[in-house]
């Protein structure tokens, strides 16, 4: 009858084996239990000085369309600026950007992000773009605070205050719509980005 062979560290197999599980249990739980601060306050800051500036280069604008345009721009640009800033906080820190607490914040993020999209064709199918600020802020905020379940008080807050925006431009006069939209993805991108940068490094 064959003798099981030690491991290579001098463990007996099933010794060795069960420590390797136990390790490895204890780093996803560690995962699990870390919050993902990789989000970038000066990133965060970044998109709301943009946003101040789309704002009213929207309302200047002769059609509904144009308007649209104007913000469709800025989410793209405020997209582009907040993965650039989580890439560049992930690597400073060396914390992975898309595994453990990271990849759980992209994959709460999405959903809302992708739902808002939709809804955005289907209310200007409609005729009812007036109804687009109240979503976008809404959609936006729930994103953020789906996402903030997997990172820091700050950003869960962040999402209830655009989630609250949201509510004020949906239930408010059609004419606040834009400077609803100036108020929540300028002003508290501004404001929550600056706290998480003082917190949370950068």
């Amino acid at each position: 009858m064959a003798t099981p062979q030690p491991s290579p560290s001098g463990e007996p197999p099933a010794l060795h084996a069960r420590a390797m599980d136990n390790l490895r249990y204890i780093r996803e739980t560690m995962e699990r239990a870390t919050p993902f601060t990789a989000v970038s306050g000066w990133g965060e800051v970044a998109i709301g000085l943009t946003a101040l500036v789309a704002a009213p280069l929207a309302a200047s604008q002769p059609t509904r369309e144009r308007w649209i345009a104007v913000w469709l721009v800025e989410a793209a640009l405020s997209l582009t600026i907040a993965s650039a800033g989580m890439v560049w906080k992930s690597r400073a820190a060396g914390i992975p950007f898309l595994l453990g607490p990271g990849r759980k914040f992209a994959l709460s993020f999405a959903p809302p992000i992708v739902i808002g999209a939709i809804l955005t064709v289907a209310l200007y199918r409609a005729g009812v773009p007036a109804l687009l600020p109240g979503t976008w802020l809404a959609m936006y905020g729930t994103a953020v605070t789906a996402g903030g379940a997997y990172s820091v008080r700050s950003v869960i807050a962040m999402g209830l205050s655009f989630l609250l925006a949201g509510t004020v431009a949906l239930l408010g006069p059609a004419a606040w719509g834009n400077a609803v939209m100036a108020a929540g993805f300028g002003g508290l991108h501004i404001v929550f980005g600056a706290v998480i940068a003082r917190r949370y490094g950068g």
